[in-house]
């Protein structure tokens, strides 16, 4: 479906995010928790089928990778101050975040900002973030090596991103 200039509904879906964001830290009930992360679940999958669907924005382009790391880091900061994760491995779990905004905002400043269509690598981190923060919310075991295992699918999912840039290169 094509993109319109103005605002869609996908947009206001993934707009819930970021309320949800500020929320997670204010609270410290654990079916709270989970209620703000089975939403901000929801909202992830519910914005694109959403925009499919009914169409989305190009502002919705932006905004949806802005709404999905913001509620990830916001989350896994609380993860990290609360002690249950050292700063390295919050940033292992983030790893695919942190080099798609480093490369978004460096192809924004060279103008040539373009939208990434996931992939399944993508997707099996961000499942992956969301079943760590909520092994954290449940104080079950095993956030450490679940925190290891999505940091090894991120590194995956940053090579999967990185191969149609590498076959670019190699057909020049």
């Amino acid at each position: 479906m094509e993109r319109s200039r103005g605002f869609s509904l996908a947009d206001g879906v993934t707009l819930v995010r970021i309320p949800l964001a500020i929320l997670f830290p204010l609270v410290n009930s654990t079916p709270v928790r989970l209620v703000i992360l089975a939403l901000a679940a929801a909202t992830d999958l519910g914005d694109g089928w959403v925009a499919r669907r009914f169409g989305g924005s190009r502002f919705g382009a932006v905004l949806d990778p802005i709404a999905d790391k913001l509620f990830v880091a916001v989350a896994f900061a609380v993860v990290w101050a609360a002690g249950a994760l050292a700063w390295y491995e919050v940033v292992a779990v983030l790893a695919r975040d942190i080099v798609a905004t480093v490369a978004f905002v460096g192809t924004l400043a060279t103008g040539s900002a373009t939208a990434v269509p996931a992939r399944l690598g993508g997707k099996a981190v961000t499942l992956l973030q969301m079943l760590t923060l909520v092994v954290f919310v449940l104080h079950l075991p095993h956030l450490q090596s679940l925190a290891w295992a999505t940091g090894a699918v991120a590194l995956y999912a940053i090579y999967d991103y990185n191969q149609p840039f590498f076959r670019k290169l190699r057909t020049r």
